[in-house]
C-alpha cells in the first residue's frame, strides 16, 4: 500500500449516533491520501457496521477493541499505528469541512516542517446547525514560532481538536496524549508540539466540532474541583517555560483562566452566583489582563455558541 499523507485517528466509543456523519465528512480518497484508523471500545456492533458502510470509498483500518474504554488510550494505541507523516485527530461527533484535505495539504507543502498545523472550526450542534465561529488568535500570519504561540496557548487551549495536524515524528517525541489527564491531554500535547517547533495557522474554519450533552466536556458526575485540578496541571507545567517580560503576567492571567473557565461551567449548570465570583477574576486582572484574557481565552468564540445550545435546550 502506498504511504499516505496523512493518517486520522478516530477513538470510538457508543458513537453511531454522529459516526455516519463524521466518516462521510471525509473526502473520496481514490489516490490513498489518507488513512482512517478507527479503534472501537463500544458495546455493540453499531459502530461497525457504521464503519464498514464507508470502507470501500476510504482506507479505512477498523478494529474493535472494547479493552481500551478511554479516548486517550485508544488515541495513543492509534498514532502508533499510523504510517502517514502527519497525524490528526477526528472525534465520532465532529466533521471536516468540505476542501479541508486541499487546505492542509497545500499548508504542509508551504511548511512541511512546521512541528504542528491549526485552524479555525465551525461550532454546531447536535442537529448540525451553526452555532459560531471558533478562532484561535493567531490571525495576521500563517507561520508564527512555538514561544509566541506557548505564550497565548497557556491562557486558554484555544484549539478545536479535529482542526490539529501534527507531525508524527513530534507526537512521538511528546509521548503522545498523557493518559493520566481525562480532560486535558490534548491542552498538554499541544504545549508539548509548540515547544518542538513553529506553528503554521489557516484563518478558515475547516472543521465543525460538535457541542452536545454527551460531549467530553459535559462530563455531569466530575465536579468543579475535578476539572480546575486538570487544568492547574496543564498550567503549573508549562508556566516555567514561559520567558520574558511579559512571563509573570501571562502566568497569573493563565492561573484566573483556569478557575473562570471552572466557575463558567457552574453558570452554565444553573449557579448564577458563579457571575459575581467570575467578575471579580476579571476584577483583580485589571484592564490590560482582562484585554490580554479575551484575547487570548477567545472566550466570546467560546462561550456565545454554547449559551445559544443552552437556550435551545441543546445541552
Amino acid at each position: 500500500m502506498p504511504i499516505p499523507r496523512l493518517s486520522i485517528i478516530m477513538p470510538v466509543h457508543e458513537g453511531d449516533a454522529y459516526l455516519d456523519a463524521a466518516l462521510a465528512s471525509l473526502p473520496d480518497d481514490a489516490n490513498g491520501l489518507i488513512e482512517v484508523i478507527a479503534l472501537d471500545s463500544s458495546s455493540t456492533m453499531r459502530c461497525r457496521d457504521i464503519a464498514a458502510r464507508h470502507a470501500g470509498r476510504l482506507t479505512l483500518r477498523y478494529e474493535y477493541r472494547p479493552d481500551i474504554l478511554s479516548w486517550t488510550a485508544k488515541t495513543n494505541r492509534a498514532a502508533a499505528m499510523a504510517r502517514a507523516p502527519h497525524v490528526a485527530m477526528l472525534h465520532q461527533d465532529d466533521l471536516w469541512l468540505p476542501d479541508r484535505l486541499t487546505a492542509i495539504l497545500a499548508a504542509l507543502d508551504a511548511d512541511p516542517d512546521a512541528a504542528m498545523l491549526l485552524t479555525a472550526a465551525t461550532i454546531i450542534d447536535e442537529g448540525g446547525r451553526t452555532l459560531g465561529r471558533w478562532r484561535c488568535p493567531l490571525e495576521g500570519r500563517s507561520s508564527w514560532e512555538g514561544p509566541a504561540v506557548m505564550e497565548r496557548l497557556l491562557v486558554q487551549n484555544f484549539v478545536a481538536l479535529p482542526s490539529v495536524v501534527m507531525r508524527r515524528d513530534i507526537w512521538k517525541d511528546a509521548g503522545g496524549l498523557d493518559e493520566s489527564l481525562w480532560y486535558t491531554p490534548d491542552w498538554d500535547i499541544y504545549m508539548k508540539a509548540a515547544m518542538r517547533g513553529r506553528v503554521s495557522y489557516l484563518a478558515e474554519p475547516t472543521v465543525a466540532f460538535r457541542i452536545h450533552g454527551g460531549s467530553q466536556t459535559m462530563l455531569g458526575s466530575r465536579t468543579p474541583a475535578d476539572f480546575l485540578n486538570q487544568m492547574e496541571i496543564v498550567v503549573a507545567r508549562y508556566a516555567p517555560v514561559i520567558a520574558g517580560p511579559k512571563a509573570k503576567t501571562i502566568r497569573h492571567i493563565a492561573a484566573a483562566s483556569a478557575r473562570i473557565n471552572c466557575l463558567l461551567a457552574e453558570v452554565m449548570h444553573g449557579r448564577t452566583a458563579a457571575l459575581a465570583q467570575i467578575m471579580g477574576e476579571l476584577l483583580r486582572l485589571g484592564p490590560w489582563g482582562v484585554w490580554r484574557y479575551m484575547s487570548h481565552s477567545r472566550i466570546i468564540d467560546r462561550v456565545l455558541p454554547r449559551i445559544h445550545a443552552r437556550l435551545r435546550g441543546a445541552l
